[in-house]
């Protein structure tokens, strides 16, 4: 009888493999994806494109879980392929989480803001493209409302040059962020919450850095910094109007000036 059929079979869709493309216009580096991949099982890869062009008709045709997208390619490159894709949403269930995987490390803001999982670069090494991949199943296993978009609409992660490699820095981590003409300084804690004396530079303005953060967890004090609420000890009024804001540097704190702009959104901030 039917009653008798268990339920509990049905495939689990967050435990599948990501049904995964792969978009490269060299045959080499493709090769080379795909031997990594076949030592993946979280992955199945279904297809392989070598320009963007096709690589939008294959993703429209087969609705991929997963793209691994090169940067750069003759007529429409990888960041056009995935603003395409994003155009395309409608089109897809789900749309295809993105990962590039490319020589240059130029492009990886542009390429986060079109919310891409990770950015690999070239050579690929094995280990780093399967954490690359262990994302994406983490994004696919995540709650997603109706639409399809994450139910953050705030950054939580920042890639930053760093020698040879990008870094992965959490957005939790960073206690203060400085204007340097078209770059921003990120002040980075340490893991367990101690303040720590890394700092990164990251090409991207201050202003558009702004938008992209929580404004529950960040606010604007000038023109120049960015500050964590949650690392401001206190602010001091100087005199003639003038206040600033108190930040633990190292030992010491250290005072802050506050923009006259900014004053007022401020001192809301502390109930003013």
């Amino acid at each position: 009888m039917a009653d008798d059929i268990p339920t509990d079979n049905a495939p689990n869709t967050a435990q599948m493999p990501l049904r995964t493309l792969i978009v490269d216009d060299e045959p080499l580096a493709v090769e080379r994806i795909q031997v990594i991949c076949a030592d993946i099982p979280s992955i199945n890869v279904i297809g392989t494109a070598s320009d963007g062009a096709a690589a939008l008709r294959l993703a429209e045709a087969l609705s991929p879980d997963l793209i691994l997208l090169d940067m750069t390619m003759p007529e429409l490159d990888g960041l056009g392929v995935a603003r395409a894709l994003s155009d395309m949403k409608t089109k897809f269930k789900r749309p295809p989480a993105v990962i590039f995987v490319t020589a240059h490390e130029d492009f990886a803001v542009e390429a986060f803001d079109l919310d891409a999982i990770d950015y690999v670069l070239k050579p690929v090494a094995a280990d780093r493209l399967a954490r690359a991949i262990g994302r994406a199943i983490d994004r696919k296993t995540e709650t997603m409302p109706e639409g399809g978009r994450a139910s953050s609409e705030w950054l939580n992660e920042l890639w930053v040059p760093h020698r040879s490699e990008l870094l992965r820095i959490a957005v939790s981590q960073v206690s203060r962020i400085d204007a340097e003409r078209d770059y921003v300084r990120l002040h980075v804690c340490a893991k367990d919450g101690a303040d720590g004396a890394r700092t990164y530079l990251l090409l991207q303005t201050i202003a558009g850095l702004e938008k992209k953060l929580d404004p529950a967890q960040f606010i604007r004090i000038h023109r120049s910094t960015i500050l964590r609420k949650d690392r401001i000890h206190g602010l001091r009024h100087d005199g003639l109007g003038v206040w600033s804001a108190e930040v633990q540097n190292g030992s010491e704190l250290e005072a802050l000036r506050i923009g006259r702009t900014y004053l007022s959104k401020v001192k809301a901030m502390a109930g003013r």
